[in-house]
């Protein structure tokens, strides 16, 4: 009997992947053949590209790339933020098998200069329509090694970098190193995951075939491009079934609203903190179900999705949200829910056909069914390893090639995904174990609350559980009012011993909140 994914897919994973296009722009380029006038690309400055269009801007900056001097494997940094030019120069990279290196413009400069002296690009492209990266060009614009280009109907500041030639790297080029992504982190070395073209097509095609993308829908891509979750999973993915992406550069909830719905948004992706803030705006603004847009599908990922968030934002738009998991290192995606097999819970649904997991114990080897383990996995999406850093790529690849992704699940009966936490943010609490996700999915059960963080902290040889709190709009929500409301919910040894409130929660251009920053 047929599975639904072979159904989904409409052949079986194995030909799929056998079947994939050598590079990410050949998808474009096909459709630029067979469909030159269906809408590709917009962004909020009202430039729009058809297929063809498209794809006769992206031979044009690959042109003026290659005349500055750009070729395989040369890495090109790109501070950004979302816009029709950032994706033209994205698939002329691609073309020229050379490494985009997409960083978010409002990333601090110490962060933005550690990666470039640790990646060391051929060029560094400011695109100017984003006010931080026209900021951060502004030191540079005037020195002999730096210029301005037209690129996809925009301006882009460029800065011309020496680079040393390293016959060692050949073989990445040889490999198929697509892009260069960055995983958030304050110390230490710099880590760059070497993601190839195979790893991203095969979430590409795999993801969107299991979340029924097809080149009629219009999705609204606002998650930042220099995200993994933006890059693969959202814009390679509409580009390769031939859908429409409307962009947009920063997330705000009324502008999200209006743009859906006068643009007639099919496909919603975002992170749970975004889906909390437009529940929050609705309810604000009074707006109710019948306001909202007539989407087809929406989509969480990024962070843990909290069942209360997954209430509200399912309430607001009268339609499941679905929920998936990955992480940089595997493309991004490794699990996601059918979007013909909605479920009630958080799950983040069963593995993408065609790769394979381990569940150990901390003794190393498999749990017991149903038993939490870390989760270990191998497959066409797992990434060639850390750029120039083989001391962590071999702390996160083992010998048979699965990847340890740091974090601890349990699998239902029915194979489906739930997240129980991070092994490296387990609290340990008086001799118990406390999965953060578990705390924060009660926090945020409470209406005053829009987002919270459940964190560790050492106290007098035992570890502590705390919890920053983000308030809802209008809310004078107290410690004492929340801490009454946790008690029935949670076992004492689970409920914070702290509850600290923020004006703002510290997130990541993703919307991803930082933990690290709390602690």
């Amino acid at each position: 009997m047929q599975s639904n994914d072979d159904r989904l897919l409409g052949q079986l994973p194995q030909t799929l992947i056998s079947r994939l296009p050598e590079r990410v722009s050949d998808a474009l380029l096909q459709h630029a053949r067979d469909n030159a006038a269906s809408a590709a690309v917009r962004d909020h400055l009202g430039r729009a590209l058809n297929y063809g269009q498209l794809a006769d801007a992206v031979r044009d900056a690959q042109q003026q790339l290659h005349d500055a001097g750009v070729s395989a494997g040369d890495r090109v940094m790109l501070v950004n933020e979302n816009c029709v030019p950032l994706v033209v120069v994205i698939l002329a990279l691609s073309e020229l098998s050379a490494w985009p290196v997409v960083v978010n413009a409002r990333m601090a400069e110490a962060e933005l200069d550690r990666i470039r002296l640790h990646c060391e690009p051929r060029l560094v492209l400011y695109f100017l329509d984003s006010a931080a990266a026209a900021e951060r060009w502004q030191p540079y614009r005037d020195l002999d090694n730096s210029a301005q280009l037209m690129l996809g109907a925009g301006q882009v500041g460029v800065r011309y970098l020496s680079v040393d030639v390293r016959p060692e790297e050949n073989s990445l080029i040889d490999a198929g190193v697509f892009t260069l992504i960055y995983t958030t982190g304050t110390t230490g070395d710099p880590k760059g995951v070497m993601l190839t073209h195979r790893n991203v097509l095969y979430v590409a095609a795999v993801s969107s075939a299991l979340r029924g993308l097809r080149a009629s829908d219009r999705v609204y891509l606002v998650l930042p491009v220099s995200h993994v979750f933006g890059l693969a999973a959202v814009l390679l993915a509409s580009v390769y079934v031939g859908a429409e992406l409307v962009l947009a550069d920063r997330f705000e909830p009324a502008t999200a609203m209006v743009t859906m719905r006068e643009q007639g948004i099919t496909g919603l992706f975002g992170v749970p903190a975004m889906f909390a803030r437009l529940a929050d705006f609705a309810r604000a603004q009074g707006l109710t179900s019948s306001d909202m847009p007539a989407l087809r599908f929406m989509y969480s990922g990024g962070a843990p999705l909290d069942p209360a968030i997954k209430e509200k934002t399912e309430t607001l738009f009268a339609m499941p949200l679905l929920n998936a998991y990955g992480m940089t290192e595997s493309g991004p995606t490794i699990c996601q829910v059918r979007y013909n097999e909605p479920l009630s819970s958080c799950s983040v649904g069963r593995l993408l056909p065609g790769l394979e997991s381990r569940l150990l114990g901390v003794d190393g080897e498999p749990v017991a069914a149903g038993e939490v383990g870390e989760l270990h996995i191998r497959g066409p999406n797992i990434m060639l390893g850390y750029y120039r850093n083989p001391q962590a790529t071999a702390a996160a690849l083992d010998s048979e090639g699965y990847l340890n992704t740091g974090d601890l699940v349990r699998l239902d009966s029915a194979g489906n995904v739930h997240i129980a936490g991070r092994s490296k943010e387990l609290i340990i609490h008086s001799g118990f174990n406390v999965y953060p996700p578990e705390v924060e999915g009660v926090i945020s059960k409470h209406p005053g609350v829009l987002l919270c963080a459940v964190v560790g902290q050492q106290q007098e040889g035992n570890e502590e559980v705390v919890a920053w709190v983000q308030r809802a709009a209008d809310s004078d929500l107290t410690e004492a009012e929340l801490q009454a409301f946790i008690k029935p919910l949670l076992t004492a040894y689970k409920r914070p011993s702290r509850i600290l409130f923020m004006e703002q929660l510290p997130t990541a251009p993703s919307g991803k909140v930082l933990k690290h920053k709390l602690k």
